[in-house]
């Protein structure tokens, strides 16, 4: 089973909680795939815009950054990208900002990280000859697995686990 976490300001770890351990190194063998800071700012900035998405008003750059947590010059860069994808629209003047080009129910993880990454998990060995076939098929195997899950996430339904969180209430 694999799970999403957060582990530090820049990388997302993907955590396997049926570890193996080396019995010397008291270590997980297989723990945590980095993700950059790029991408993890840039699913908080497309979140964040869900969020605001039935509201129909632009976010600007500056309130992105402040609810993202993000430095607003490289979030302005990473909008730029997410615009090339056609994942935000940006808009100029007064009442500019950003918002989402599609309804948060089109847009997946997948997209996201695609966006910014060009693509979701990068093997080098998927492309080198001197990997021996049965794990490059291994290789391939997590690749698409990886790539699945993240295609499935929707930020509409980021939003609607949060909202049902919301929802809750304790006695």
């Amino acid at each position: 089973m694999i799970q999403v976490v957060k582990a530090s300001s820049d990388w997302i770890g993907f955590v396997n909680f049926q570890r193996s351990y080396n019995r010397f190194a008291q270590r997980p063998l297989f723990s945590k795939l980095k993700l950059s800071t790029k991408t993890d700012y840039a699913a908080r900035a497309v979140l964040a815009l869900a969020r605001q998405y039935g509201a129909g008003v632009a976010v600007t750059a500056e309130e992105l950054a402040r609810e993202t947590q993000a430095p607003s010059s490289y979030l302005v860069q990473i909008m730029t990208d997410l615009r090339a994808q056609n994942i935000v629209k940006s808009h100029r003047g007064k009442s500019g900002g950003y918002r989402l080009a599609r309804p948060p129910a089109a847009i997946s993880l997948a997209d996201v990280v695609r966006g910014v990454r060009g693509s979701i998990l990068d093997i080098s060995a998927l492309s080198g000859s001197k990997c021996p076939p049965e794990l490059r098929a291994a290789w391939r195997i997590l690749q698409k697995s990886i790539e699945q899950e993240a295609t499935r996430i929707t930020f509409q339904s980021l939003v609607d686990a949060q909202t049902e969180k919301d929802r809750m209430f304790y006695i």
